[in-house]
């Protein structure tokens, strides 16, 4: 939060990357390095957390919540999927939801997360929100892991230009100390634990000042049950959402096989070509082409090791030209889309033309000889 507001003052000390960076990035490796699924990040803002972290291919579900909807609604449509991602669906699937509402209110859409982000948002809390705030996060939501920054206020002196608090709706900064004492009672009122560090380092000589943005990181000791998750799991919904985003993914069958399809006609055309190519190399001699016979030789490049039987070998009969369903399925990138032949035939089932026997990809080739 507040990131253009924070970094104009900064001029004594100047932080490269941006301060706000620094947090994302610390988020961005704290993912890379415990594979979370679910993500949630309270406090989301302009959502460019949200967006660094959609990049992830470890996640899978990622929600925002915020008190200023309008600020969210402002950015919410870089968290849209884009052309690409249509015309190349992901292997796994990602939803991402932005929902309008306040930490201090318990909402079971906030259920399941194994991380929970807030970024620079304790500080903006009210008294009364700050004293609900462990009690939905770590009692109620309670993730695996929680990652809490707020401004160190005893690096402020070496800010310009601050006289009180880095930003006129901050409610409060704690000294390194205060900061503490408040983690470590959440920690121990709710079964975490929770380790203390931060982004900004002070100049060198003055390092009891500490980080300019401190963070906690809390895990939970035990595995949460699942009836104590029921059992205070609030029937009503009080949170407003106003974004979502379902992105394709692989595990959709409707793009998966989609994929195939385009996979499996790219991969046929190859052999084609190919195969044509050499039958014109012998239709130059009457005497060498009446002994034309395509070898699976001819297609190493692309097969690379793979053993292909004669039974794979495509063939030209007529005006037709047919490429095997087996030798399609031995290219890798077929192989790892559909998993099983049997799963090959059944998705191209009805959308691709084959032989008789449904055993080969058939093209024709007269309209490309006249």
């Amino acid at each position: 939060m507040d990131k253009t507001f924070q970094e104009e003052f900064t001029q004594i000390i100047k932080f490269e990357p941006p301060l706000y960076k620094q947090r994302h990035q610390f988020v961005k490796d704290l993912v890379e390095k415990y594979k979370p699924k679910k993500v949630a990040d309270l406090g989301c803002a302009d959502c460019s957390l949200l967006w660094m972290l959609k990049f992830c291919s470890c996640i899978e579900v990622l929600a925002g919540l915020d008190i200023c909807a309008n600020v969210m609604k402002e950015k919410m449509h870089t968290l849209s999927p884009l052309p690409v991602d249509y015309l190349q669906p992901s292997e796994r699937s990602l939803t991402v939801t932005l929902h309008h509402g306040s930490v201090a209110h318990k909402d079971p859409c906030m259920l399941g997360f194994d991380l929970v982000t807030c970024i620079e948002l304790i500080e903006h809390l009210d008294e009364s929100e700050l004293k609900k705030f462990p009690e939905v996060v770590f009692g109620f939501m309670a993730p695996s892991i929680v990652v809490i920054s707020t401004p160190n206020s005893e690096f402020n002196p070496l800010l310009s230009r601050v006289m009180s608090y880095r930003h006129p709706d901050h409610k409060f900064e704690w000294s390194q100390a205060q900061f503490r004492n408040w983690a470590l009672e959440a920690a121990r009122c709710y079964g975490y634990s929770v380790e203390f560090t931060g982004v900004g380092h002070p100049p060198t000589g003055m390092e009891k000042v500490g980080f300019c943005t401190q963070i906690g990181v809390f895990l939970r000791k035990y595995p949460q049950t699942g009836e104590l998750v029921q059992s205070e799991k609030p029937t009503e919904t009080v949170y407003k959402t106003v974004f979502k985003a379902v992105y394709p993914s692989l595990k959709d069958e409707k793009y998966l096989q989609n994929a195939v399809i385009s996979e499996v006609i790219f991969t046929a055309q190859i052999i084609k070509h190919r195969l044509m190519s050499i039958r014109e190399e012998y239709s130059d001699d009457p005497e060498r082409e009446s002994k034309f016979q395509p070898s699976m030789d001819c297609f190493s490049d692309y097969l690379g090791k793979l053993v292909v039987e004669k039974h794979m070998e495509p063939f030209i009969s007529g005006n037709e030209v047919y490429i095997p369903l087996a030798t399609i399925f031995s290219f890798p990138k077929v192989n790892r889309l559909c998993g099983t032949f049997e799963k090959l035939c059944k998705l191209i089932a009805g959308k691709v033309t084959l032989s008789s026997d449904g055993s080969a990809v058939m093209f024709s080739i007269e309209h490309e000889e006249n």
